[in-house]
């Protein structure tokens, strides 16, 4: 059950009572957690890639294509899935676990960025995109302005994204690909400081319930998200290929 004293109240109270300062430590601590568990996933993610890649077995897989290939390419979409479907019924290990899974297996399907671009276009378009993500994020937490109005506008962009980038696996179009690239990079962004305000804000709701941990799994998957879906981008648009 959420508490039933809503935290907003005691948030707007100053500082220097006890309950406003219990409610700032308790926020700190929460986006701290989310941020922990977003960039150990990303490292996770990143680990499981250059391994999977060294070994060789990327190539072979990737490369022959087969259901192998797709499955490792279209399983991190069901971790996804089962997360946000069924988070209320996952207990908070669970959700972590399928977490910690889930940055493993995108790992796996991302191993294909060390066999297209070179190492130190890699590296440079991951600073690049960790140091705007930072900036983003920051904007999207310390911000007064309601960014949820922005909210229905980028899940539509992402929508046609994701319909054109379909449609253009079919015309293997570079131009298209460009201009896809470019709005990615411009949606994916936006969605970092709108989904950092909505984690931040969903403290509001889940503070003192046992929810909470849950809270900060999702959280940490939304900003993983936005974080790789813009450095995909990014590198598409910038890196050099091998």
């Amino acid at each position: 059950m959420v508490n039933q004293t809503d935290p907003r109240l005691a948030y707007g109270r100053p500082a220097t009572t006890a309950e406003g300062v219990a409610f700032d430590a308790g926020l700190r601590k929460y986006m701290l957690s989310v941020y922990n568990y977003m960039a150990s996933g990303v490292l996770l993610s990143g680990i499981v890639a250059l391994l999977f890649a060294n070994s060789g077995m990327a190539a072979q897989v990737f490369s022959q294509g087969g259901l192998l290939a797709w499955v490792l390419i279209l399983s991190p979409l069901a971790f996804v899935m089962v997360l946000s479907f069924g988070i209320n019924k996952l207990s908070t290990p669970a959700a972590q676990g399928i977490f910690w899974a889930f940055a493993a297996v995108m790992g796996l399907s991302m191993s294909t960025i060390f066999l297209t671009y070179t190492g130190t276009s890699i590296a440079r378009m991951f600073f690049i995109t960790a140091g705007a993500f930072a900036g983003l994020s920051l904007f999207g937490y310390t911000t007064k302005k309601d960014l949820s109005g922005f909210g229905t506008f980028l899940v539509m962009g992402l929508i046609g994204l994701i319909i054109a980038s379909v449609v253009n696996m079919f015309l293997g179009s570079s131009v298209m690909q460009f201009v896809i690239s470019v709005i990615g990079v411009l949606i994916f962004a936006g969605l970092t400081a709108y989904d950092t305000q909505r984690i931040k804000n969903m403290y509001f709701q889940v503070a003192g319930s046992d929810f909470v941990g849950k809270a900060v799994v999702m959280g940490a998957l939304s900003l993983y998200l936005d974080f790789v879906n813009m450095f995909m981008f990014m590198l598409q648009l910038f890196g050099n290929r091998e």
